[in-house]
């Protein structure tokens, strides 16, 4: 073989193993002119139901912040199907697909069906996400890991506004509500799971509120719809032909039981606008649909839990843990007392 073939297969060869080393160089190191990570931050969100209507809109709002965020981040999502045996088996699997962070949004929040989950997590040094309603337990077993932030929200403040809602709309219409003239507020409240902190602190704090203002109420019935719009659509109209007239508003746990008893009082001709046929019907979470009932006059109010604020929340904080940095670092959010991010709460009437 002639020096120069050798010189020139030597060359090629050569060439070609650079080429194979930069190239692997630069998967490993996933950089880009800038130094940032070009490689997307895998994300495993597991929600507590993904029909949940306001599970929907955050869902909705993460997929925009992947879009708006290409190649920065990748959420992929896990159903819990209301079941926390389902939702563990569904984290335990993830495990081992090498997620960068995990956002969970319990089924559950007793101890004693997470502690396992949570602590095989940690073990895998996973940065962990818990969203949803706090409580006293599970804040106590999660506060020695240092790499687990709890987005919740303020319960007991979301009951206070939803019974504000009422007590404005009592003070300005008495007349019109208040329709056997008993100065007494006849109401039906939908409760979402019956064991949930949310269900207990919102039951509890918008009846509270509207005592506390000076107005005396009855309870007609108190049903147990589990967050569903079609419990709550079915069981407004039975209790309606047991109640009819008498009731003067309906207090749902969430958007999707208020929007399933106005659909079953317009089935009756109420709440289509006509102030003489009308009951008072909040609910939480200011989805879309019943903001527009709202704005039609066919629902009296809702209180807003922001699913756009809560997706970014978990976006920028999420990246934080990625990134071993102090979780709220560049953000405006604060800790409450107990470490946890609190998502405000706010009315929404016509």
């Amino acid at each position: 073989m002639s020096l120069f073939k050798k010189i020139f297969i030597f060359t090629t060869i050569s060439f070609v193993i650079i080429i194979m080393l930069i190239g692997s160089i630069s998967k490993s190191l996933a950089i880009n002119l800038n130094g940032a990570s070009i490689i997307p931050v895998k994300v495993a969100v597991f929600q507590s139901r993904e029909d949940d209507q306001y599970n929907i809109e955050v869902r909705k709002n993460l997929e925009d912040i992947q879009k708006e965020n290409k190649g920065k981040v990748e959420f992929t999502f896990f159903d819990g199907k209301g079941n926390q045996v389902i939702q563990n088996e569904s984290i335990y699997e993830a495990i081992d697909d090498h997620f960068d962070l995990f956002v969970i949004n319990l089924v559950d929040t007793k101890v004693d069906t997470i502690s396992d989950v949570i602590n095989k997590i940690e073990k895998n040094n996973i940065p962990l996400i818990l969203n949803g309603t706090p409580n006293k337990y599970i804040l106590n077993f999660i506060t020695p890991y240092k790499n687990i932030v709890f987005l919740g929200t303020d319960t007991e403040e979301s009951g206070a506004l939803e019974g504000k809602i009422i007590v404005d709309s009592w003070n300005a219409n008495k007349g019109a509500i208040d329709k056997n003239k008993d100065n007494i507020l006849q109401y039906i409240m939908l409760q979402g799971k019956i064991d949930h902190p949310g269900t207990i602190d919102r039951t509890k704090y918008s009846i509270s509120t509207i005592n506390d203002a000076g107005i005396k109420t009855h309870e007609l019935a108190i049903q147990s719809c589990n967050w569903d719009e079609e419990c709550a659509r079915a069981s407004i109209d039975s209790l309606f032909l047991r109640y009819g007239n008498s009731v003067e508003a309906i207090i749902a746990n969430n958007d999707a039981m208020a929007i399933g008893a106005v659909k079953a009082l317009q089935k009756y001709g109420y709440n289509k606008g006509d102030k003489n046929k009308n009951v008072l019907v909040v609910g939480i979470d200011a989805i879309p649909e019943a903001m527009e009932l709202v704005d039609k006059g066919f629902m009296t109010g809702t209180v807003i839990q922001d699913a756009s604020a809560e997706a970014q929340a978990i976006y920028s904080v999420g990246m934080n843990l990625v990134k071993g940095k102090d979780p709220l670092e560049g953000t405006k959010y604060k800790f409450d007392d107990n470490r946890i991010l609190r998502m405000p709460y706010r009315e929404y009437v016509k």
